[in-house]
């Protein structure tokens, strides 16, 4: 989201500091719930934004997005792109339609502490190569959960990523990646979901405390994408759909936390990790 990043080491955080992200990963998961709740046909997103800001302002949580800087000051707390919107959508009174993809992405703060997650929601009746498109960015995300305990770079993660997609007849995205996220919400390192020369000369090592917001997004054909005039919502370059997920996980001694992981099962979340919040070396 947004990708600001600064030039430090990766910090690492203690079980206390992962705990406190945790409880902020919490509040950003019952805000998709909100969202899940209320999108549908017929519905605006500007009108699950509003409920999302109410909600974070009842917690006492600040929302990460609104206001976040660049040419125009994004103008809302969630992000919300449909269909060929890959990301930075903003929420608007056009109201959504059957067959619609409809990606969400939302982050706050609380008590000190960040948590950064996207989903992506199908809207009434989705044809299939959507929903397979669908299936396999959340196949990815569920790949990134299971292999970073086992792996020793991200590097071995992202290029298991990356062949999963286009073995899928999908591209991803490489304008765009993930990141560190601790106290502000864009940390070291930057996360990419594939490898190239760039990216591994940019490689980090996997390490317990180490905090990371993992978010492939997948286009169902090319992956060049470029920016709208409103300066910040993303659409692909072909104009066919594109699917966005994201978690913030931690990895810790033996495992991995999902940070923002839900309370209960979601449609979107990958089946293997829900409700658990800790997934070892050997799976869940």
């Amino acid at each position: 989201m947004f990708q600001r990043h600064n030039n430090r080491p990766p910090e690492l955080k203690s079980a206390r500091e992962i705990g406190l992200m945790r409880e902020a990963g919490k509040l950003v998961a019952r805000a998709l719930k909100i969202c899940r709740d209320m999108a549908g046909v017929g519905v605006k997103t500007a009108d699950i934004d509003r409920e999302v800001e109410a909600f974070y302002l009842k917690h006492d949580a600040t929302p990460l997005f609104k206001g976040y800087p660049g040419t125009v000051p994004f103008p809302t707390v969630t992000c919300m792109s449909l269909n060929e919107q890959v990301v930075h959508g903003i929420p608007s009174d056009k109201p959504l339609r059957d067959g619609d993809l409809l990606k969400v992405d939302t982050a706050c703060r609380l008590n000190g502490w960040c948590a950064d997650r996207a989903i992506t929601i199908p809207i009434g009746t989705v044809r299939p190569e959507r929903l397979r498109l669908l299936k396999t960015a959340r196949d990815v995300l569920q790949i990134a959960i299971d292999e970073l305990p086992r792996r020793k770079w991200w590097s071995e993660v992202a290029s298991r990523m990356q062949a999963y997609t286009e073995k899928a007849g999908f591209s991803m995205v490489t304008n765009y990646v993930g990141h560190g996220i601790g106290r502000v919400m864009h940390e070291n390192p930057q996360v990419p979901n594939y490898v190239s020369r760039d990216t591994r000369k940019h490689d980090f090592r996997l390490e317990p405390g180490l905090v990371l917001a993992i978010e492939p997004m997948v286009n169902m054909c090319s992956p060049h994408v470029y920016t709208l005039r409103d300066q910040w919502t993303v659409v692909t370059k072909d104009g066919l759909p594109s699917v966005h997920v994201e978690h913030t996980v931690a990895l810790v001694a033996g495992g991995l936390v999902i940070i923002t992981s839900d309370d209960g099962a979601f449609d979107d979340a990958p089946p293997a990790v829900e409700p658990a919040t800790v997934v070892t070396a050997a799976g869940v």
